[in-house]
């Protein structure tokens, strides 16, 4: 039997660092290095830490409830002691350690046990190559959230985080655009062997080859001793760093320069009470109260912005209608704009106002789409262009349209009549480029195979 737990690393989403004012940009490409620095951050003789930043705690907070954690009511500093070029006071400063609380303790998400949470500072960016610190992110609030060893197989850990980050990205606590690492336990205990704990995993595929090549290489070497690997993507292997450290080698102490911080039930109910539901329970609603079909449901919940919206939009329009062009045409219009919704201004009003003109038959779906395509950036009101867009539903003429295309494509009328079917559709297309779209095209195909025959 395989025991797999997680520790998963990710910056909490605030505009300062945890100790001081300097922006917390996270060494990300956009920030020269060393220029969002201070004394406390860097660690300068006599530099004192400011009160810790309140909405890193508020936001490992909000994790923590949805992780379905015990909130303690209070949690003390530690200094936590290793000797490397990236940590310029020599220590981090962490709510972890040998004599700490954590913030959030024993809880469950999604069936696996959750052992606690941390929040701690993020060190220096160190290039061993080249000798040189970026000290940008040096301070960052950082996330650690402790899994017990409850995961059976690779399979099932990708899944999981998955889910995780989904739900995460809901109360917008993680900067997503850094992404997240992750430290992989792997242990097997019918081989009697000792834990491996592989670090600074950054991606699921990177997670699952390491798990997998992990319970390989236990089975076969039994290692004795308790390890740190990283994972070398090129060869798919993980490689012994050191031997495992114990919570003696960082010899914590208590931080004598930060405050225990006291949370009060009052401030706990507050941040629950603005928690938005989980994809779960989004998803168990779009299925037994919209009655809609769960591999929709799945793409719907997948970003907070677009299930609320369709939950606007699903309240005045049919499920059916609304679950395709916001599941399948607002998401293609988002795409192709390289556009998240809440970086457009499209208003659920003029949405549904769209909606309700296709199934009125006051406009055609090809029509639809081509007003859709133009409310990136900002919607209008279609009803307004109403006249340049209504269905022209007259045979008459209708008629008279396929007539002019007809008489300008004889070439491709030859061709239908000669056994080539695939003329028909160019043909078709020309009457709707005529019309502007505004022709059913079922009505049209129907009126041309008179025509045609």
């Amino acid at each position: 039997m395989v025991k797999i737990g997680l520790e998963i690393h990710g910056y909490l989403n605030t505009n300062e660092k945890l100790f001081c004012r300097c922006k917390s940009s996270h060494g990300m490409k956009f920030s020269k290095p060393n220029t969002n620095i201070c004394p406390v951050c860097t660690g300068q003789p006599g530099a004192k830490p400011m009160l810790p930043n309140k909405t890193a705690i508020n936001q490992v907070i909000q994790i923590s409830l949805i992780l379905g954690c015990r909130i303690n009511s209070r949690f003390s500093w530690q200094r936590k002691h290793y000797d490397w070029p990236d940590l310029p006071k020599g220590f981090q400063s962490t709510i972890s350690g040998t004599y700490a609380i954590p913030i959030s303790e024993n809880g469950k998400f999604l069936g696996i046990r959750i052992r606690e949470t941390h929040l701690e500072e993020d060190p220096a960016a160190w290039n061993p190559q080249t000798g040189e610190v970026d000290y940008n992110r040096s301070g960052s609030p950082l996330i650690e959230i402790v899994t017990e060893p409850d995961f059976k197989n690779s399979e099932d850990v990708v899944s999981w985080i998955r889910q995780l980050i989904t739900t995460l990205d809901y109360v917008k606590a993680i900067d997503k655009n850094s992404g997240i690492k992750i430290d992989v336990n792997v242990s097997l205990p019918e081989f009697k062997t000792e834990r491996a704990e592989i670090k600074n995993i950054n991606s699921l595929s990177n997670v699952k080859a390491a798990i997998e090549y992990e319970i390989q290489r236990q089975k076969k070497e039994k290692p004795i001793r308790k390890e740190t690997r990283t994972f070398d993507d090129l060869s798919g292997k993980t490689i012994k760093m050191r031997e495992k450290e114990q919570a003696e080698d960082y010899r914590f102490i208590s931080e004598p320069d930060l405050p225990v911080i006291k949370i009060d039930k009052s401030r706990i109910a507050q941040i629950k009470s603005l928690l938005p539901e989980t994809p779960h329970e989004k998803l168990q609603k779009l299925v037994k109260k919209h009655r809609i079909e769960k591999k929709y449901a799945k793409i719907l919940v997948k970003k907070l912005e677009i299930v609320e919206f369709f939950e606007k939009i699903v309240a005045r329009v049919s499920p059916i209608l609304a679950t395709h062009w916001v599941a399948g045409e607002l998401l293609r219009v988002l795409n192709y704009a390289k556009k998240e919704l809440e970086e457009v201004d499209i208003k659920a009003e003029h949405f549904i106002e769209l909606l309700n003109m296709i199934e009125k038959n006051m406009i055609t779906a090809l029509k639809a789409k081509e007003i859709l395509n133009r409310f990136v950036p900002k919607s209008f009101s279609p009803k307004k262009e109403i006249s340049k867009h209504s269905v022209i539903g007259s045979e008459k003429e209708i008629g008279k349209i396929i007539s002019l295309v007809l008489k300008e494509n004889s070439k491709a009328v030859g061709d239908y009549k000669s056994g080539k079917p695939e003329a028909m559709n160019f043909l078709l297309g020309q009457i709707m480029k005529q019309s502007g779209k505004r022709i059913n095209s079922e009505v049209a195909r129907e009126i041309l195979k008179k025509r045609l025959n």
